[in-house]
């Protein structure tokens, strides 16, 4: 919308992505997980296999700041680090070795102001990652067995001064409790601020494009071929839906008939452990539920209403799924009960208010600087295949697709793009972060590059780089024509714009070169 001439958006295309690497930073002894920005843009994290966080300082050159060491805390590795609203803590995440060598999660709250560990909170699983709410409140994951394949997770809120705030005061209170089946779990939680859709950074209008192809194509950017790959989408479009109704059948009556149904054999006797676990888990689940939020699309108090973001699954423990639920203002304190809300029996568990299914593995998901869309890594599933075992997902393609959606229709906005490859199977399939700015968005792959697309053309404009897996990229989000790429190489690689290096060359010329003054003075 904001182009003038096909001349000038050439220029920026060409001009001013990040795509010539200026430095390389070296300090990490082992693979590099996770790239996170301060909001003011001056300093960023770096998270490690290597058990550290190192905090940068985001100069010309970039240099070093500091680098805390978690091993004494029992940690394997770092994996995720975010900074709150005003910059002053930094929340990580890694992977706790507990007794017996059992791995769960656990997250630090770093204060920038003098580095020291301000707190320390539990969270199970470790891929929940967990993410700030608010400046001071940061929200943690655990996870209760049930049965064999089914679980409970319960969503906490943690005050980050547990050690300073009065024993008076609440520093934890539960947020949620979903139950889990078929073996899924919540994962990758994050928090999207419905306060600024009405006036988003970029608006994206792709009607026009869905409206000519009803197929939904998806376009192969990365093919070294000059030519251009265009392929009907082989995955069903990921469907946008709500949580179906209750169907009005108590959890007693339905376990009571279904029971019957078994002893008179109106139902198949050849029923496995996992599905009859399913089964009941399924028929209890429904009479044992808050039902979801009325209208999670409504526009009022949207100044004040937050979405909690995390993937999540029926079928199998592949994450295929994107649950939301909606956070009111009064949730948005650790003031009150530990337990939350008092709840009557019959909502002994809430529901989510609405879900996303991919129709495939979800491994990167991150938001636009407006909160307004949702970019989604995910490998297809093959097209109707059909999970009869939850411990056993379908196969997932090589190529990823990145989906689009906007959180405020709840609705894909953007035809799949595929550019980007990842080659582990499904039961070791990790997650690849990506990262969007105003006009650009960026991911990883296993293919030993980063990828840069444009989130107006939907085109694929760079590839970056690396002697290993790409596992995250993060956009200055004060200059989007720099970006960091972090890899399984141990390497961070800085990249900036031809733009932007011109400019800095100008500010700093280089001395002239002797043979070059030699032929010059001959000259004269």
């Amino acid at each position: 919308p904001a182009a003038v001439s096909w001349y000038d958006e050439f220029q920026r295309l060409y001009d001013t992505i990040p795509c010539i690497e200026v430095q390389a930073l070296k300090e990490h002894n082992d693979q590099v997980l996770h790239l996170s920005f301060s909001h003011s843009g001056c300093l960023f994290a770096s998270c490690s296999k290597d058990c550290t966080v190192k905090i940068w300082s985001n100069e010309l050159d970039i240099s070093l700041q500091h680098s805390s060491n978690m091993r004494p805390y029992n940690w394997s590795y770092t994996q995720f680090s975010q900074f709150n609203s005003d910059d002053s803590l930094l929340l990580v995440s890694g992977v706790f070795v507990g007794p017996h060598n059992s791995s769960s999660g656990e997250i630090a709250v770093i204060s920038m102001e003098n580095f020291t560990l301000l707190s320390r909170v539990r969270n199970k699983p470790y891929d929940v990652f967990g993410c700030w709410l608010n400046e001071t409140n940061l929200i943690s994951g655990n996870l209760h067995r049930i049965g064999r394949i089914t679980s409970c997770s319960v969503l906490w809120l943690n005050n980050a001064f547990q050690g300073i705030e009065s024993e008076n005061v609440n520093v934890v209170k539960r947020l949620f409790k979903i139950q889990n089946l078929n073996a899924s779990t919540i994962r990758t939680v994050m928090v999207a601020d419905c306060s600024r859709y009405d006036s988003p950074d970029l608006l994206l209008d792709y009607e026009e494009q869905l409206a000519a192809s009803s197929t939904c194509p998806v376009f192969d950017l990365g093919s070294d071929s000059e030519e251009e790959e265009a392929k009907p989408k082989q995955t069903p479009e990921p469907a946008v839906q709500e949580l179906p109704d209750d169907g009005g059948v108590t959890a007693e009556d339905g376990l009571q008939q279904f029971f019957d149904d078994i002893m008179e054999g109106r139902v198949r006797p050849a029923m496995t452990e996992t599905e009859l676990e399913t089964k009941v888990a399924e028929l209890f689940i429904r009479n044992r539920t808050k039902p979801p939020e009325v209208n999670l699309l409504s526009t009022d108090n949207n100044s004040k209403t937050k979405y909690l973001i995390f993937t999540t699954g029926c079928l199998t423990y592949s994450p295929h799924q994107i649950g939301i639920k909606r956070i009111l203002p009064h949730q948005m304190t650790t003031a009150g009960p530990v337990l939350g809300e008092e709840r009557r029996s019959d909502e002994f568990f809430d529901s989510l208010d609405h879900v996303i299914d991919i129709h495939g593995h979800i491994i990167g998901m991150g938001l636009s600087p407006d909160h307004r869309y949702l970019y989604v890594n995910s490998r297809a599933w093959p097209r109707d295949c059909v999970i009869s075992d939850p411990m056993q997902p379908p196969p997932i393609a090589e190529e990823i697709d990145l989906h689009v959606f906007d959180l405020k229709t709840m609705k894909e906005v953007k035809r799949a793009l595929r550019a980007h490859r990842a080659y582990t199977p499904n039961e070791e399939c990790f997650f690849i972060f990506l990262d969007v700015s105003r006009d650009f968005v960026a991911s990883g792959a296993e293919d030993r590059h980063g990828y840069i697309w444009d989130r107006h053309y939907n085109i694929c404009l760079a590839k970056l780089q690396h002697d290993n897996v790409v596992n995250s990229v993060a956009f200055s989000p004060v200059e989007q024509e720099l970006l960091l790429t972090a890899s399984d190489d141990a390497t961070i690689k800085v990249w900036r714009s031809p733009r932007t290096v011109r400019i800095q060359q100008v500010r700093k010329p280089r001395p002239r070169k002797l043979l070059f003054s030699w032929l010059m003075n001959q000259k004269s």
